[in-house]
């Protein structure tokens, strides 16, 4: 897999959220090619609503404006030809028309326009520092889709996630898979230090970004896995045609 510099960007203020949900479900939804990776023999589906900053390719340096705005996915885990572990996205929305049109063209993501919001607020209590954000968002595009979360984390000592553990296979994820207009199954790698992440000891969540792939109900509720990232600093490379 490709090893060469398409473009830097840094990802901040991430929030896992996770629920476990059928494995068969989810595979109907995959394209040819990949097949759900589980953990313990139990799925996972993800949102995931953060920032990205200094979105940029590697010949330009980033522009306001354009280079900064706000993400949220929705997202399971897979293995690709070969066993490659890595992400498939059913959807991504962002508040940057420009972003979400070059998205869809250029890396095939599923990309939907949307409104978004984030506000962060870091907080000392009990000798703790924590970190409360709020992300809300609105799709502009069908599917419809909408959320409003908010986070408590204990962020006083962000470190990464062991090796072996559910954390390290929800959060640790380089290479994301997707496919061409034709059908065609490409991955793409990114490239980045292991996130420092913080327990959630605090969460609200209300969403419908999970009723496009589990059903109208979607996962609702208290997630069953959540965790707090104050950041990453990422180098993405090219996507590549698997199997040649």
């Amino acid at each position: 897999m490709s090893d060469r510099t398409a473009g830097y960007q840094r990802w901040a203020n991430l929030t896992f959220l996770h629920w476990r949900v059928s494995a068969d479900v989810l595979q109907r939804q995959l394209p040819a090619g990949l097949e759900v990776d589980t953990f313990a023999g139990e799925a996972w589906l993800g949102v995931v609503p953060f920032s990205m900053e200094r979105v940029r390719p590697w010949w330009a340096p980033p522009v306001p404006g354009i280079s900064w705005f706000l993400e949220t996915n929705v997202r399971t885990y897979v293995k690709g030809p070969g066993g490659v572990s890595g992400v498939w996205f059913f959807s991504l929305d962002a508040n940057q028309r420009l972003a979400v049109e070059l998205a869809r063209r250029i890396w095939n993501l599923p990309y939907f326009r949307a409104e978004l919001s984030l506000q962060e607020q870091e907080q000392r209590a009990g000798g703790k520092l924590l970190q409360k954000v709020e992300y809300s968002g609105r799709r502009l595009e069908q599917p419809a889709g909408e959320y409003s979360i908010g986070i408590t984390a204990d962020a006083g000592n962000p470190k990464p996630a062991p090796h072996g553990t559910l954390e390290h296979f929800l959060v640790e994820r380089y290479v994301l898979f997707c496919v061409n207009a034709r059908g065609q199954l490409y991955s793409g790698r990114v490239h980045h230090v292991p996130y420092r992440i913080c327990p959630v000891i605090e969460q609200r969540i209300e969403q419908t970004l999970t009723g496009m792939v589990v059903g109208s109900n979607g996962c609702g509720g208290i997630a069953e896995h959540a965790a707090w990232s104050p950041g990453v600093d990422v180098r993405i490379s090219p996507l590549e045609r698997c199997g040649g």
